[in-house]
């Protein structure tokens, strides 16, 4: 396949980077690490090990857009511009790894070409042109909504989707193409709600929410997500959300989350994206949702004082 990778960060740069074992690969990402991938390739360490030689760029060209596939991996708060840019080119298939609800969004620019996606592995950039992987996790990728899945009432996947779960399999990557993305792109929003804010705010790796205070608020967090899913007709239960958080946080105990890692560069967080999305949807619905609206509200305080506009 021909893949691009939008807005290489970590975990961007981890999947493309493996995915190049196997597939032609661009990354689009910020300098000096796409220059540092352009010159000597990209290097992935820790629990993986790979060194492979994708494109990269800082500027891309429609060209560089039109392809079989484009993986979606920028922060919740440019899947608007991502779906700018990626109009401008010609990609087959786009499918969302990004944090948040943002299948919506892209799909307003690029329509019925989104797909949905889920990723459990852990990665952190080192410096330019190294990323480590701090955990093994999963991919799922499907249909985002209801009404996208074939009516025959079967429980299999999309044709595309099993074409883009087979592409990421034959380099190795574990990937499922899922039938129920539309329950689990939630069950994705509540482990975000229940791991990245407490860890952001607690300044703590993942792995100190495997017991103790901070897995209780991660809890909590995740049981509210569930019930806002199922005033909108999404079948997750409490003990699925509370135990698809403890499976993340099992899996990617050395990770800091993307949040984490936010806060400690000073640097804008998906509080809105996450957290706040999971108390508007609760709000539409009369459903309240003490826990997420607390921590959002901390950390969007934090963002007042220390993120420069």
């Amino acid at each position: 396949m021909d893949i691009v990778v939008f807005g290489a960060g970590a975990l961007g740069s981890l999947v493309g980077g493996l995915l190049a074992r196997e597939h032609h690969v661009t990354l689009v990402a910020r300098d000096p690490h796409a220059r540092r991938v352009a010159g000597q390739g990209l290097r992935v360490v820790g629990e993986l090990d790979s060194h492979t030689r994708p494109r990269a760029t800082t500027d891309p060209t429609p060209a560089d857009l039109t392809c079989d596939l484009a993986l979606v991996t920028v922060k919740a708060y440019d899947a608007e511009a991502a779906g700018s840019a990626l109009a401008g080119g010609d990609p087959e298939v786009v499918c969302s790894l990004s944090n948040g609800l943002s299948e919506e969004t892209l799909a307003e620019a690029l329509g019925d070409r989104v797909l949905a996606g889920s990723a459990t592995y852990g990665a952190e950039l080192v410096g330019p042109g190294e990323v480590r992987c701090t955990g093994i996790g999963r991919i799922h990728v499907g249909e985002f909504a209801d009404d996208r899945l074939d009516g025959d009432g079967g429980d299999a996947a999309s044709p595309r989707a099993e074409r883009v779960a087979a592409a990421f399999r034959g380099a190795d990557l574990d990937c499922t193409a899922d039938p129920g993305m539309p329950r689990r792109r939630w069950e994705k929003l509540a482990v975000n709600a229940g791991i990245n804010a407490v860890t952001a705010l607690a300044r703590v790796s993942n792995g100190a929410l495997a017991d103790g205070p901070g897995r209780s608020v991660a809890h909590r967090a995740a049981r509210e997500t569930a019930r806002v899913a199922r005033s909108g007709g999404v079948d997750l239960a409490d003990d699925e959300a509370v135990a698809a958080v403890d499976t993340v946080v099992a899996e990617t105990g050395a990770n800091r989350s993307s949040m984490y890692r936010d806060v400690e560069s000073g640097s804008r967080t998906e509080v809105d994206a996450i957290n706040g999305a999971v108390v508007d949807h609760g709000a539409a619905a009369g459903i309240d949702t003490p826990t997420n609206r607390t921590m959002a509200d901390l950390l969007r305080a934090w963002e007042r004082e220390r993120v420069e506009e």
